[in-house]
């Protein structure tokens, strides 16, 4: 076992359940990783691996057929994923967000309708927020909803969707105007509807298309599309939670356990990235010895696993204070923010240890140099995290002169 992000007063259970998926990850993921993420293929055989595992319902309560876990044991579940390919991480983390948002705010007949089959990993959850002109700015939503009698008719287009084409139901966020009292605030009038679909691109129902995969330049293997929606009628017991105007709070609660996941992920390849240079670091030579022996190389290892540590103590922080019941967002906020940053670090330290041959892609250094920069961008930027950061702060240490 590593020295490195050891997590401690777990119980014998967490224990159990991370030597597990570590055990997963070394056998099935990092010997095939590079090779899929080269040819962008999705890893069917992975996922159907993590389904046996029953890591898609790793939170979900036990009542509905999960595991009921913590958040703290899914985000290092995560943490080892991303080790082995991050990709895999963002496929497990959005259908969690939706689990976690039916959990925390859905109807009774939603929970029973929904958390079985995805706690089976039967249903594969998917959420929309983002649109083409959108960005950061969640109140600009355009995509809207309007009632026709029992149905709501949704228009839109929508952008960034992790599992669009895999997922079969998608957790979308649009405006609700209608119903609100006039100059109701932007993020008031917006509302979540749980849509059902076929898995697949194209028409995947009447109203609603899934065009291709958007071509990146990493975060391969995993499907990221569009989502377009046209006269798509969806039924009035499909808004979360049986209420409308309350579609950004569920989100904005989802998005915040999202961002402990980043934190996971940057955790996890930052770790991988340390391995994979602190050991080449000891297989290659130069002036009669090991780079490793230079001090120059010693000194970019001991920032590089520093920077390991803080990551991953802040990301356990996080979690352990949402499992807590208490507000989190700051401490999430902060996760987020360091980890993606440690770890875009941690990977270009390493990038540099391997020379030249960090370049060729037959290193799978090369891969985690592209995937290193979505964790920048995934759950909010680091702008901002940021704000959150800072508004939180100056609620807590309000001057009162």
């Amino acid at each position: 076992m590593a020295r490195l992000a050891q997590t401690h007063g777990l119980t014998d259970v967490q224990r159990e359940i991370l030597a597990t998926v570590r055990e997963f990850v070394d056998k099935e993921i990092i010997p095939v990783a590079t090779e899929l993420e080269h040819r962008d293929e999705y890893p069917q055989a992975i996922v159907d691996g993590l389904k046996e595992l029953g890591l898609f319902g790793l939170m979900i309560p036990e009542e509905y057929g999960g595991l009921g876990e913590s958040l703290l044991t899914y985000a290092l579940c995560v943490e080892e994923i991303a080790r082995g390919w991050m990709s895999v991480s963002g496929i497990i983390n959005t259908h969690f967000i939706v689990a976690y948002m039916l959990k925390q705010h859905g109807t009774q007949e939603q929970k029973d309708h929904f958390l079985p089959r995805m706690a089976a990993g039967d249903i594969r959850g998917a959420f929309s927020m983002s649109e083409p002109g959108l960005g950061s700015d969640v109140s600009a939503i355009t995509s809207k909803a309007v009632r026709d009698g029992d149905e709501y008719v949704l228009t839109g287009q929508k952008m960034w969707l992790t599992n669009g084409g895999t997922s079969s139901l998608v957790a979308v966020l649009v405006r609700s105007d209608k119903g609100h009292p006039e100059g109701t605030a932007p993020h008031k009038s917006m509302t979540t509807f749980l849509v059902e679909k076929e898995p697949g691109f194209g028409e995947v129902r009447p109203g609603l298309t899934i065009p291709g995969k958007i071509d990146k330049m990493g975060y391969k293997g995993v499907d990221t599309t569009e989502l377009i929606m046209d006269g798509l009628r969806i039924p009035a017991d499909r808004v979360l939670g049986g209420v409308t105007g309350r579609g950004f709070y569920q989100m904005m609660d989802g998005v915040e356990v999202g961002r402990v996941n980043v934190a996971a992920r940057g955790c996890g390849v930052a770790q991988r990235a340390f391995e994979l240079g602190v050991r080449y670091a000891q297989q290659r030579h130069t002036f009669g010895k090991p780079i490793a022996q230079h001090q120059a190389i010693q000194f970019k290892l001991a920032e590089m696993a520093t920077k390991v540590e803080a990551a991953h103590a802040m990301m356990v922080n996080a979690a352990r204070k949402k499992d807590s019941g208490e507000r989190n967002d700051l401490e999430a906020g902060m996760a987020k923010y360091l980890a993606s940053e440690y770890c875009k670090e941690v990977v270009e330290d390493a990038f540099r240890i391997h020379g030249g041959y960090g370049f060729s892609k037959e290193y799978e250094i090369e891969r985690l140099y592209r995937e290193a920069p979505m964790l920048l961008i995934g759950e909010g930027t680091a702008e901002i995290q940021k704000m959150i950061i800072g508004r939180r702060l100056l609620e807590e240490y309000r001057f009162q002169g």
